[in-house]
């Protein structure tokens, strides 16, 4: 049996991820054109999906998810340990006044699984936010620290890489990254557990020190609430 990764799943994952995370149609060759393949192969591949109900086209022949899609979802959510004992905490115990996210690295892109902002409901929050690049994101910044600076500086730009860096090794040496940005807005991430995920705070804007250094306390304290959860450091019930 071959040890070698299947292209073509990778490639079918690949697509499929980029096609649910757009906010709209969205052509083949523009699909391709993201994931950085021949347009022939993004065509075959979204019709396959169509075929099993994943992806569907509108009028203009522009791809959107299909009814299965909806399947997939139920299921993936059942199946993962950091949606389902998550979301119950950060109902209960995230702040309502600033901004509170919850996401997972994916490629170079960060995936929210929960994003509230002030006055914002839970179905809302869930909803979440589309995909954003790695490097403009406070979680992105503290989730690329885990990977060496030979291996993000082949992957990123000089002037992204000159944005990330010193969030990278202030979360190297400190085990959290605090962004003060440009616009006078602060925002701040820790690692949750082994799941390639970060909880951060955003939406803080023009604060002095003192409300920096209370605003991260309660973002431990919250990370240390969902750490407490069984199994969501990554060790199963079974070995305890």
């Amino acid at each position: 049996m071959s040890s070698q990764p299947n292209q073509s799943l990778i490639d079918g994952i690949r697509c499929l991820q980029y096609l649910v995370s757009s906010d709209r149609a969205i052509g083949c060759r523009e699909l391709a054109r993201l994931m950085g393949i021949n347009t022939t192969r993004a065509n075959r591949l979204l019709m396959t999906m169509a075929s099993i109900g994943l992806t569907m086209q509108d009028e203009h022949r522009r791809y959107l998810p299909g009814p299965g899609i909806h399947a997939l979802a139920a299921q993936s959510i059942r199946g993962s340990a950091l949606f389902s004992r998550a979301l119950p905490i950060l109902e209960r115990y995230a702040p309502r006044d600033i901004v509170v996210a919850l996401g997972v690295l994916w490629e170079d892109q960060i995936i929210y699984i929960w994003q509230s902002v002030p006055g914002s409901q839970t179905t809302q929050a869930l909803a979440g936010y589309r995909m954003l690049p790695a490097w403009q994101s406070v979680i992105g910044m503290a989730l690329l620290a885990e990977e060496s600076d030979e291996q993000l500086t082949l992957r990123f730009t000089d002037e992204q890489w000159r944005n990330l860096a010193p969030h990278v090794e202030q979360q190297r040496k400190t085990g959290r990254v605090i962004w003060h940005h440009d616009d006078g807005e602060v925002s701040m991430a820790i690692p949750v557990g082994a799941h390639h995920a970060a909880l951060a705070f955003a939406g803080m804007w023009n604060v002095e020190n003192d409300v920096v250094e209370a605003r991260l306390q309660a973002l431990q304290e919250l990370n240390a609430k969902l750490l407490e959860m069984p199994d969501f450091t990554g060790n199963s019930e079974e070995a305890q």
